[in-house]
């Protein structure tokens, strides 16, 4: 069953988005080069009993870009705005990925509207300086060859063993990945690469937080996320694979968002 497509008109651009079920908001950000069909399956478990709202940030899936480059602000601002458009005034947010450093910059922005974030092979961390070098070169390579880009970019994210096993599942996301144009991913990079860093949200904010993490990402590695979280509250869970959590340990990440959900009341 899929969920209905809305629009929502934002700085006149359309913002689609999906709406179903009742009860306290959760908000699903996708990851760069995904859209809002990456939440599908779970969207239609957890809105058995919560209102899941899902968006296809600036510049992926069926919404527009907004310009040359898409801050974490410009999308935390686009995503504020849906809220207050479908009356929204507190919410859960579950990012993947870049949707964490977007969840990250709207709790910066509009605090009172959280109640608990996770951020899932995400991180609070800004670009480092090699990185930053990285984005630049990713710029370059899409422009020279946006296929290429695109299928490379996917196959990198999941963990070597698990590339033979979810081969399916991998060419379903470089077919998605594939209808991103080349200005929505020259914006997210951009984006990225300028973000502030964000750890002080992990340790002096009230609302329940939760970090969720690949032995084997291959793009932010493991034993370099751990500091941010030291001394703080926010509950770790460690998955066996890599980048895409929700796809190669699935049972697992589905469980451990609605252990988070259910403990913290959310």
């Amino acid at each position: 069953m899929n969920s209905t497509v809305h629009t929502h008109r934002y700085k006149n651009v359309d913002i689609a988005y999906t709406d179903s079920g009742k009860g306290t908001a959760l908000v699903l950000l996708h990851g760069f080069l995904e859209n809002q069909l990456m939440w599908q399956e779970l969207s239609l478990e957890l809105s058995k009993k919560h209102r899941v709202i899902t968006i296809d940030l600036l510049g992926h899936g069926q919404t527009a870009c907004l310009g040359y480059v898409h801050s974490m602000e410009d999308q935390a601002d686009m995503v504020h705005d849906v809220l207050l458009h479908l009356r929204i005034r507190k919410a859960t947010l579950i990012g993947h990925s870049m949707g964490g450093y977007i969840a990250l910059a709207f709790a910066e922005l509009y605090p009172e509207i959280i109640k608990g974030i996770v951020l899932l092979n995400s991180t609070s961390l800004a670009d480092s300086d090699e990185r930053k070098i990285n984005r630049a070169r990713a710029i370059a390579a899409v422009k020279k060859d946006y296929t290429a880009f695109v299928r490379l970019s996917i196959a990198n994210l999941f963990c070597e063993e698990n590339r033979a096993r979810l081969s399916h599942e991998i060419e379903q996301v470089k077919e998605q990945a594939l209808k991103t144009p080349l200005q929505g991913i020259v914006a997210a990079l951009e984006g990225m690469k300028i973000r502030n860093d964000r750890e002080v949200l992990l340790h002096f904010t009230p609302y329940p937080k939760m970090l969720i993490l690949g032995f084997k990402d291959p793009v932010l590695v493991y034993e370099d996320q751990l500091e941010q979280i030291e001394k703080s509250n926010v509950e770790l869970i460690s998955l066996s694979g890599g980048h895409m959590s929700y796809l190669e340990n699935k049972a697992e990440t589905f469980e451990a968002l609605m252990h988070f959900i259910k403990k913290h009341k959310l």
